[in-house]
């Protein structure tokens, strides 16, 4: 005897309101715990169902994990539907932000329906994660043949790059926009076209075509686990980096972990204070140097980004914050935040002295730490990045322009 399939249920204008209204709230779960930190009975105590209510609509969190990220994705699809009426990569570009700004503005006055963040795709198990990724394989060409065509003199690893650095760019932007009221989202989405496209180099200032040394890295029996934490970490997030796994990924049994680590927390504590380390210790080296804005701020980009591919990176991602726990929560993304705000130092210096254009330097210094922050997942859309062209791939278009050719 074989197993009936469950029926599947009648679509009437009800279902799909309260569909829409377990999503809402969903969102905002995902958005602050992550897809692992979540639970069903999170979400129906939101809405004021029990749990076995939510599986009529989604079986599992998740199909409704899965069912979140494709609305959001529908929704930037859109935006990039209004972008393709303009004429030309730059116009499209602006259009595109303008309208996301918008769009985050009125979700944020509660105007439009809330948007997941698009975080933690990698956290998402099989057989959901198949039509999400194929969801955002296919925004990302759109994003490419749009913003960064064939028609611009760019190989495809080029191209590949400097879509990811827009995409990157504009996820980032909601981890920091809180910072603004959205009556001024319009201006900040004018400012953060205006960087991308025109770039920071002042006039007579070239992108430097040599690295800077690294700041030494501290290496110890821990150093392993930390870099294992790490990555699992920005690819699933804290839940998704379980003990079992960070073991898994060095070959080590759980009893070996332990013996290293006195617990997952503690862990993942000193994964952050070796990425604070490492912020302080490249730009203290970028001040140290001297010279020009342009300069510190370049040889800190550099070096930072190099980071991301040597064997002691990567970093720890801005978005690894949202679901951590109690513990981590309240101090860690305040003291990531400004350091990384650090960099608008060597913007106000460069816009002084003329090494940089005139810009706004908080809203660059947010840019720039967007793309130094996502060069950790540079190779997955850009399989020839390495620590020697990383940052000419990544960093160069964002210091003298998007649709700068060579």
């Amino acid at each position: 005897m074989t197993d009936r399939a469950a029926p599947v249920p009648r679509v009437t204008k009800r279902y799909a309101a309260k569909r829409q209204m377990i999503l809402d709230a969903a969102v905002g779960h995902f958005n602050a715990r992550g897809v692992r930190g979540t639970a069903l009975t999170d979400v129906a105590a939101s809405v004021g169902l029990v749990t076995n209510s939510i599986t009529y609509y989604y079986r599992r969190k998740e199909d409704l994990a899965a069912a979140c990220y494709l609305r959001s994705l529908d929704w930037h699809g859109a935006l990039l539907d209004e972008a393709a009426r303009a004429e030309d990569p730059a116009a499209r570009l602006r259009v595109f932000l303008a309208s996301y700004f918008r769009g985050l503005a009125a979700i944020e006055t509660g105007a439009e329906r809330p948007q997941v963040r698009l975080a933690e795709l990698m956290a998402l198990p099989s057989p959901q994660s198949e039509a999400v990724f194929a969801a955002y394989n296919g925004l990302f060409r759109r994003a490419r043949g749009l913003f960064v065509p064939e028609s611009v003199d760019l190989g495809r690893p080029e191209r590949n790059a400097r879509t990811h650095l827009v995409l990157s760019v504009v996820h980032t932007v909601r981890l920091w926009i809180d910072r603004y009221e959205p009556q001024d989202y319009g201006r900040v989405a004018e400012r953060v076209a205006d960087i991308l496209l025109g770039g920071l180099a002042g006039p007579g200032s070239r992108w430097p075509e040599t690295e800077p040394p690294l700041a030494a890295a501290g290496e110890g029996p821990t150093e392993p686990f930390l870099r294992a934490a790490t990555a699992l970490i920005n690819e699933e997030g804290y839940r998704g980096a379980s003990v079992e796994k960070i073991s898994a990924r060095l070959s080590v049994t759980k009893g070996s972990f332990y013996h290293h680590n006195d617990n997952k927390d503690d862990l993942v504590a000193s994964c952050f204070e070796r990425t604070f380390d490492v912020l302080r210790a490249e730009q203290a080296a970028a001040e140290a140097r001297g010279g020009p804005g342009w300069d510190r701020l370049t040889a800190c980009a550099r070096a930072l980004i190099r980071h991301q591919f040597e064997a002691g990176g990567p970093l720890l991602r801005c978005a690894a914050v949202g679901a951590l726990p109690e513990g981590l929560r309240a101090e860690v993304p305040a003291r990531l935040r400004r350091l990384w705000e650090r960099l608008a130092f060597p913007i106000c210096d460069g816009v002084a002295d003329g090494s940089i254009r005139p810009v706004d330097p908080t809203i660059a210094a947010q840019v720039v730490s967007s793309v130094i922050d996502a060069a950790s997942d540079l190779r997955r859309w850009c399989p020839a990045a390495e620590a020697e062209n990383a940052a000419d791939l990544f960093a160069r278009p964002l210091f003298l322009g998007l649709l700068t050719e060579g």
